[in-house]
């Protein structure tokens, strides 16, 4: 039978797709190449083996302060030197989370995304 077999890519609107791209290329690294996206592979050490696919209930507030029906999750290989950095640049964190999952905190970009940053928690 056919089936997916992982997520394919994220694509989105936004006012001012240059401006956005350039702040994910500055505050969070991406590798945004000049036809205006990047490829994020999976073959990192550290990546999980997986893709969360998860829909929310229309009245969640877990995407707040975010007023987008949807939010970003990158997985990072150090969560604290990615805050750190992402700090250093202006970027103020909405907050921390340290549970069985892993480790997360959160930001906004400038089009109001909610971004979730997640360190896996280690296997074993």
């Amino acid at each position: 039978m056919a089936r997916i077999t992982g997520i394919g890519g994220v694509f989105f609107k936004s006012p001012d797709p240059g401006k956005l791209s350039a702040w994910y290329r500055e505050v969070l690294g991406l590798d945004v190449q000049s036809w205006g996206g990047a490829m994020v592979s999976y073959d990192a050490a550290v990546h999980p083996g997986y893709v969360v696919w998860s829909p929310f209930k229309a009245d969640t507030s877990h995407m707040q302060p975010s007023t987008r029906e949807f939010m970003l999750n990158f997985a990072v290989e150090d969560l604290d030197g990615m805050v750190a950095a992402i700090e250093a640049k202006g970027v103020s964190l909405l907050g921390r989370m340290d549970e069985e999952h892993g480790r997360f905190a959160w930001i906004l970009d400038p089009d109001g995304t909610k971004i979730e940053l997640w360190e896996p928690a280690k296997e074993g």
